[in-house]
């Protein structure tokens, strides 16, 4: 049965006006300095881990490589590891003194774990810029100068996410990883974004995340997102909602970051979260819907030979290789209907997991 033409012809229209503001967009976009200030600063870079032992020992070697930083520390919050991660970081750290391990406390009632962890290790950091990197992330060497001569330099923010570029495993992840950033960079007016304090204009990703310290007080600090799943997201508006000026920036040539191995982890992470991130059920359908009508049914219609559908077919496809630099190869973007319908699974998996209450991450509860 051939799509409605109509749906088509809207869908196809649509998907051709993303990727021109896509485009726009990747005009606009921040883009770290190749040969960065040294910090003179106090630096604290900061790292939350719940068994992690498997993985973290580059992530480590790459802050101990940092460079251009005159006053730095290296905090690893070992959130009750049951695999030996502290060890594994001591083992990694040798005897440089800008390491501390801090043992973490359990989250109290209505605490998710990660907020907790940040929180412990923001009370514990005395940098005047705080820079969150996740236990799955490796740096380049001048990474974080160069993240901190975005933060602090003209068009100065209070909270910057430089997008690291993920490795994908497997085909799941070749389908789904990639969306990430292709979401944010087609929908998302990021200079209209930056100059607003609307909490629902902020994006963020907690992989590789630069913070104001002062700031981060001023707007309640991690305690503020104790209990909100999507934390990163959460601590940019509670950011946004102080008069803070929260944005993002291409980090693709600063760091990778392997979240899943497997397309069972993947599942798993996705699964965990997914259902926060368009507010309610009636969100999460009208999202789905627009997903399909822009992204699937144009594809389903050049198959049948629509010359509309295979118009709107193609702009997705230009979009989607437009955020390769951030993951995935360039001919996985002929596949971008099958990640939309990837991500709506996942989706609907997630919201039975929330309305059953099973959902689950490292352990704990969601």
């Amino acid at each position: 049965m051939k799509p409605p033409p109509a749906l088509v012809a809207v869908g196809s229209a649509l998907a051709c006006v993303g990727t021109i503001h896509q485009l726009v967009n990747l005009r606009l976009l921040r883009r770290p300095p190749v040969d960065p200030p040294p910090v003179r600063s106090a630096v604290s870079l900061l790292v939350p881990a719940r068994d992690e032992a498997h993985r973290i020992t580059p992530t480590i070697e790459s802050l101990l490589a940092q460079r251009d930083l005159d006053d730095a520390e290296i905090l690893v919050l070992d959130d009750d590891s049951t695999d030996g991660t502290a060890d594994v970081v001591r083992a990694a750290a040798g005897s440089d003194p800008r390491v501390r391990i801090i043992t973490g406390t359990a989250p109290p009632g209505g605490a998710l774990g990660k907020p907790h962890a940040c929180d412990q290790l923001a009370t514990a950091a005395r940098g005047e810029t705080l820079v969150y990197v996740d236990a799955d992330v490796i740096l380049a060497p001048r990474a974080v100068a160069a993240a901190v001569a975005v933060l602090r330099g003209p068009r100065p923010l209070d909270l910057l996410c430089p997008w690291p570029r993920q490795v994908a495993a497997g085909l799941l992840g070749r389908l789904v990883q990639p969306l990430l950033a292709w979401s944010w960079s087609t929908t998302l007016p990021l200079r209209i974004a930056e100059r607003s304090t609307r909490p629902s204009m902020a994006a963020a990703n907690g992989q590789f995340l630069l913070v104001d310290a002062g700031v981060l007080r001023r707007a309640g600090g991690w305690q503020s997102v104790s209990g909100e799943v999507l934390d990163d997201i959460g601590l940019a508006r509670a950011v946004r909602a102080v008069g803070g000026r929260t944005g993002i920036a291409d980090g693709s040539p600063l760091a990778t970051c392997h979240m899943y191995a497997t397309g069972r982890e993947l599942s798993a992470g996705y699964r965990k979260s997914l259902w926060a991130a368009f507010g309610s059920p009636a969100g999460a359908l009208a999202v789905a819907t627009a997903l399909t009508v822009v992204y699937v049914l144009p594809a389903a219609a050049a198959v049948t030979g629509s010359r509309v559908g295979l118009l709107g077919y193609g702009a997705a496809v230009t979009g989607r290789a437009l955020a390769q630099r951030w993951c995935g190869r360039p001919w996985d973007a002929l596949g971008h209907p099958f990640s939309v319908l990837a991500l709506l699974g996942l989706l609907a998996s997630s919201w039975v997991g929330r309305v059953r209450g099973t959902l689950r991450w490292k352990g704990r509860a969601i």
